[in-house]
């Protein structure tokens, strides 16, 4: 099979398409041939070598969390799923595995994919969706009629943030993002914008239950004048310190910090599959590139000005909903 692997840890340049093995399922996994991929923050970060205490130096590695595609062969303990199925998964190994032709994704990991979706747009959700929605819903404990402020929300964890924050029953939704970006935001459900590069939201009279910190930017001390005395503020920026002081803050009365740490759940999968069904939440798609163009596009998305998310085309099915 056809798949990006990398040898060494570095720029862009040191992935390689090859021919490779397919990989070889266990009792509780699928093969899937893969329509489509994702580009994250992790992928990139694990390739400039940012993560080798996790991904250690054996090589080579497949990256890519992200997959959409069908169902080839299931494993003897595999019950809720057969060949032919169309799924949407978020790898659950260590390195991911996604950015080939085919891939073994654990049945824990999966679910239907959206009908409504093509394969790169259900490719772009599990990662970047399941983010969102265990931060807010989980971490944050939110609850409806609360109101919330997502930091960094035109990326790709934030555009699904703001949609399933409406879906979760949000009185008030705000969105921090740069102003050329603002008018999406409001179209998915902000109820304003904020333009980080007019004004700091930590400065402003307002208050919010939850502040979510896509970007990973901002401290709690920061955000203690926006936040409600019994608020919540949850980072993505899993650095021990933030841990730290995650378990510091359940010592003491008042607002919380939380670090949003992403568990692979089908039940979460299958919640977004029923909420985009529905119309109510959507993915964003900023760059489509074939995988043979996986450098460029990791380039494109460590500049870190991706509006929403940038797939990958791993076969011509990657644009159809079948």
């Amino acid at each position: 099979m056809k798949a990006a692997v990398i040898y060494r840890y570095g720029d862009p340049d040191v992935f390689q398409i090859e021919d490779i093995e397919r990989p070889q399922i266990s009792p509780e996994q699928m093969l899937i041939k893969v329509f489509a991929s994702s580009i994250n923050p992790i992928e990139w970060k694990m390739r400039k070598g940012m993560l080798k205490l996790l991904t250690g130096s054996s090589f080579p590695i497949t990256l890519g969390f992200d997959v959409s595609g069908e169902v080839v062969e299931i494993g003897e303990q595999v019950t809720r799923f057969k060949p032919g199925d169309l799924i949407y998964a978020r790898m659950d190994q260590l390195t991911g595995g996604a950015y080939a032709e085919y891939a073994a994704v654990a049945e824990k990991a999966a679910a239907l994919k959206p009908t409504n979706m093509t394969h790169a747009e259900a490719a772009a959700v599990p990662l970047a969706g399941m983010t969102a929605l265990q931060a807010l819903r989980d971490e944050g404990e939110f609850q409806p009629g609360q109101a919330v402020l997502i930091n960094g929300a035109s990326g790709g964890v934030g555009t699904y943030a703001i949609q399933i924050a409406k879906v979760l029953g949000a009185s008030t939704v705000v969105g921090v993002c740069s102003g050329k970006n603002a008018e999406l935001v409001r179209d998915l459900g902000a109820d304003s914008v904020i333009d980080y590069t007019q004004q700091d939201f930590t400065q402003t009279a307002a208050k919010y239950d939850l502040v979510f910190d896509v970007v990973g930017d901002r401290s709690l001390s920061e955000c203690k004048a926006v936040l409600q005395p019994k608020g919540i503020y949850v980072t993505t920026q899993p650095y021990p310190g933030n841990y730290l002081k995650s378990v510091l803050s359940l010592l003491w009365p008042g607002q919380k910090y939380k670090v949003i740490l992403l568990k692979s759940k089908a039940s979460d999968l299958a919640y977004l599959k029923a909420q985009i069904e529905a119309g109510h939440i959507r993915s964003v798609i900023d760059q489509r590139y074939p995988l043979e163009n996986i450098a460029e596009a990791q380039t494109y998305a460590e500049a870190e000005h991706t509006v929403g998310k940038n797939v990958i085309a791993v076969s011509e099915r990657a644009e159809s909903r079948t």
